[in-house]
């Protein structure tokens, strides 16, 4: 007899489209509820995407952190987001966890998100970028594209646009790589998008 499969978990946010928005920034797919310190998207306390943004806009990786409760300012990172025209979802919309972790490797995508859609809803956006594996095949296998290096972007068309797709290292402590060298990555995206000065 077949073990049973694992349940299918359906994506718990909605998609994040302020207005204006220039960036499209796709994960893969949030954490376990118990792993939030907020309702947001890179709740994970341990994850670094907000220290990361914090140390680049801020000189303070610690800007976005409430750390007396171990969590992030949800209202502030929304409030930066919306003040600066980054989007934020997921690049899988349901999937199955093959072990009892947030890592890509044991995720299984049952439902890819229509990426063109969120597109067709924020017609000012000018690249989109992921921020893992998984999140990158999914890019790659929706638009045909080719796979960028890590830290570099492809053009891709959509709808008569062409946008830039960036591929960045992940802001989990299990990419093996300094915050501060991670960092510089993400500069060198937000300053080709002329969201970073």
């Amino acid at each position: 007899m077949k073990p049973a499969l694992p349940p299918v978990e359906h994506h718990p946010l909605t998609p994040f489209l302020p207005e204006g928005a220039r960036l499209l920034m796709l994960g893969s797919f949030p954490p376990k509820r118990e792993r939030w310190s907020m309702d947001f998207f890179y709740p994970n306390w341990i994850n670094d995407m907000w220290r990361i943004v914090g140390l680049l806009f801020f000189d303070d990786r610690h800007h976005f952190e409430i750390k007396t409760e171990k969590r992030f300012d949800k209202e502030r990172i929304v409030e930066f987001c919306s003040t600066f025209g980054l989007a934020l979802f997921d690049a899988a919309s349901a999937v199955r966890r093959l072990q009892d972790n947030a890592s890509d490797k044991f995720l299984e995508v049952v439902t890819q998100t229509d990426i063109r859609g969120l597109l067709n809803r924020c017609p000012t956006l000018r690249a989109i970028v992921t921020t893992g594996e998984k999140a990158t095949d999914q890019v790659v296998e929706q638009f045909a594209c080719e796979k960028p290096k890590v830290g570099a972007c492809v053009e891709i068309q959509h709808a008569g646009r062409t946008l830039h797709f960036w591929r960045m290292p992940s802001s989990s402590r299990a990419y093996p790589l300094s915050l501060e060298k991670k960092a510089e990555f993400y500069r060198k995206l937000f300053r080709a998008c002329e969201i970073l000065g």
